[in-house]
């Protein structure tokens, strides 16, 4: 599953005030590219293309959403049979979409009203990352000053700049 990159750069932004080694990510970065780079490589991936500067609090957020996104692209180009599914279609159409998930997966559609209740329920209602908690932090705002940074980092990458249509290839959609 994937989102528009403002929505995860800001809810990134909200979950490192809470998770302690995505905060010393945040901190460590905002003084080197460096070291973000040996960050992504203690993940398992290749970090030479994500060695940049988290100089605002939007950045991390936006690298995480280039390197999971470069991940799943990469899989798809190495015949990996892999499908994305975009957030903001499931939380427009939740019973359609789910219909749509149900059947690709080979389950019985007729769960699809029951998986769309399960949406009424916070997952992590017991944890530091409750919506609740999370709640809590103010979202950071896009200036036009941090939009245009972000959007050197995604044309770095090759992807949609923001506000531009954001649709992986692979995506699962609605076609109803």
């Amino acid at each position: 599953m994937y989102r528009d990159v403002v929505p995860v750069a800001k809810s990134v932004y909200r979950l490192s005030m809470v998770l302690p080694t995505l905060r010393l990510a945040s901190l460590l970065g905002s003084f080197s590219g460096y070291m973000t780079k040996m960050i992504v490589e203690s993940r398992g991936t290749d970090g030479s293309d994500f060695c940049v500067r988290l100089d605002n609090d939007m950045t991390g957020g936006v690298l995480i959403y280039a390197v999971t996104t470069s991940v799943y692209l990469d899989m798809r180009r190495r015949g990996y049979n892999i499908s994305a599914l975009r957030y903001e279609d499931l939380v427009a159409r939740p019973l359609d979409m789910c219909r749509v998930i149900l059947e690709f997966c080979h389950l019985p559609v007729s769960l699809a009203e029951l998986a769309v209740k399960a949406f009424d329920v916070d997952s992590h209602r017991n944890s530091i990352t409750a919506k609740s908690v999370l709640e809590r932090f103010k979202e950071p705002r896009l200036t036009p000053e941090k939009k245009a940074k972000l959007n050197e980092l995604l044309k770095k990458f090759e992807f949609p700049l923001i506000g531009e249509p954001n649709l992986l290839e692979g995506t699962i959609y609605c076609p109803y």
